[in-house]
């Protein structure tokens, strides 16, 4: 159930992490209850690294892992792009959410698909949406656009109708499928 209130474990689960990740922590704050620590992008494989491997923390379940556009947000953010990491203890029964917030310009953040191996497409998926670029990732391309498309579609700034893609977007049919798929 959220709240705004602020528990005893929510506390103990901060005072813990701080703690442990000492200067790597940027911010924290409760939101509904639920813990978010900030982190630079350069600390950040260190940081999910303890989280998950250290037995008081033990985040083995990386739960989602998502961007957010700042762009016109009316609060200033320190850059355009949040990338938030969901993290679930699920032997503690604690849900912890990292952020890191990555420049407009050339947004790169290293990969975390060698710690949760569901890091994987949600790093590419952000990639082709966003255009955040994640190093030491295996696979890096495209998810759900076409190789070749321009652009990243969930970014603020891109247009709401699109940029004529749709003229020449690829049609396939049924009848073009040579695999011979179906039930």
């Amino acid at each position: 159930m959220a709240t705004d209130t602020v528990t005893a474990d929510t506390v103990k689960l901060l005072d813990a992490a701080t703690a442990r990740l000492g200067g790597a922590i940027v911010g924290s704050t409760v939101f509904r209850g639920q813990a978010e620590v900030e982190v630079g992008a350069r600390d950040i494989i260190s940081v999910l690294r303890l989280l998950k491997d250290d037995p008081e923390l033990a985040f083995d379940c990386l739960a989602d892992l998502t961007c957010v556009d700042y762009l016109e947000f009316p609060e200033p953010k320190p850059g355009r792009f949040g990338i938030v990491y969901i993290l679930r203890s699920t032997r503690h029964g604690r849900i912890l959410r990292i952020k890191v917030y990555l420049p407009a310009e050339d947004p790169e953040i290293p990969s975390a698909s060698g710690i949760w191996k569901a890091a994987d497409w949600a790093e590419r998926e952000i990639y082709d949406m966003y255009g955040v670029f994640f190093g030491g990732h295996p696979d890096l391309r495209r998810i759900l656009m076409p190789e070749g498309y321009e652009g990243h579609p969930l970014r603020k700034d891109y247009p709401v109708k699109g940029r004529g893609e749709r003229d020449n977007f690829p049609v396939y049919s049924p009848a073009e499928d040579k695999g011979g798929g179906g039930a």
